[in-house]
């Protein structure tokens, strides 16, 4: 039997109107016209695809590469201070002053304090590089809050500039100090030297001379105190964190139990920081501090 008239291709070859012919032809002419276009236009979402993903692999390649380059820098900056280099130290991570990076920018600080520390810096550099490093973990804190690093050195490094800032700014910061101090330790209970410094602010207030408390007391309704006690405690802390590991954590015990006069308990630690091997400047001055006091009593 004839597929009917409606039917292209019939088995049969049943003729078929002129009319009808050109309309089954021209309906196979658009379902092919819009094969092709469907075909193009995967090709197409294909082609933009694979771009996107080229795109997208190129930068993530990027962001890995950036990676890895703040961790291979930490890791020379890292090397660099343990071995005593503060000169290199500085000029390595100088490099990397506009860095995103917080813990690349509070080591900048650390280092630009350290270079000030020298004897060989000038007083005009040991300002600058006191402000630098200040603006430095500022910007650490800023690009992230919850980095006990960054709020260590942002506390140290607004000490520092309080000296060149006069007194009242001084005691002013001692607030803000205590604060960055105190989360400092909160998001790292085991930082030795944070506990050391928290010791170090209540040492200060406690021996601040009369007439700085004088002063105070006009500038704040409520100005900073503290104990030698309480010192005491945090210092202690901190060599409980992590035995011997700071030679001023040592001779801050000892001079604390002076204060509380307690000399047997001094006698033990100012002779521990003497002994205490030196490998910086700071660790010279301790001992010769340490043998001052020793032969002072």
């Amino acid at each position: 039997r004839c597929c009917g008239p409606a039917v292209l291709g019939c088995p049969q070859r049943c003729p078929q109107p002129a009319g009808e012919r050109r309309e089954e032809v021209q309906r196979v002419v658009s379902l092919e016209v819009l094969r092709k276009s469907l075909r193009r236009g995967v090709a197409l979402s294909t082609g933009s695809f694979v771009l996107c993903e080229a795109l997208r692999l190129i930068s993530g390649s990027a962001e890995v590469h950036a990676s890895f380059k703040v961790a291979e820098v930490i890791e020379q900056a890292d090397y660099l201070y343990g071995s005593g280099e503060t000169e290199k130290l500085y000029q390595l991570l100088v490099q990397h002053k506009n860095s995103e990076d917080a813990e690349l920018l509070w080591r900048l600080a650390r280092a630009s304090r350290d270079l000030a520390q020298l004897s060989i810096t000038s007083a005009e550099e040991k300002r600058q590089l006191a402000y630098d490093s200040l603006e430095y973990a500022k910007r650490a804190l800023e690009k992230n809050e919850a980095n006990s690093a960054a709020h260590k050195w942002y506390a140290i490094c607004l000490s520092d500039v309080g000296d060149y800032e006069g007194i009242k700014v001084k005691i002013g910061n001692a607030f803000v100090i205590k604060e960055h101090f105190e989360r400092a330790i909160e998001l790292n209970p085991k930082d030795a030297t944070s506990v050391h410094l928290m010791g170090v602010w209540c040492y200060s207030f406690a021996e601040l001379p009369w007439y700085q408390r004088k002063i105070a007391a006009m500038l704040f309704a409520t100005p900073p105190t503290s104990t030698y006690e309480e010192a005491l405690r945090y210092f202690h802390m901190a060599e409980e964190a992590d035995p011997n590991f700071y030679s001023k954590n040592l001779l801050f015990l000892g001079k604390t139990y002076l204060k509380l006069n307690n000399k047997k308990m001094a006698l033990l630690w100012l002779s521990k920081a003497k002994e205490y091997p030196a490998h910086t400047e700071e660790d010279k001055q301790v001992q010769k501090e340490a043998l001052e006091l020793l032969n002072s009593i």
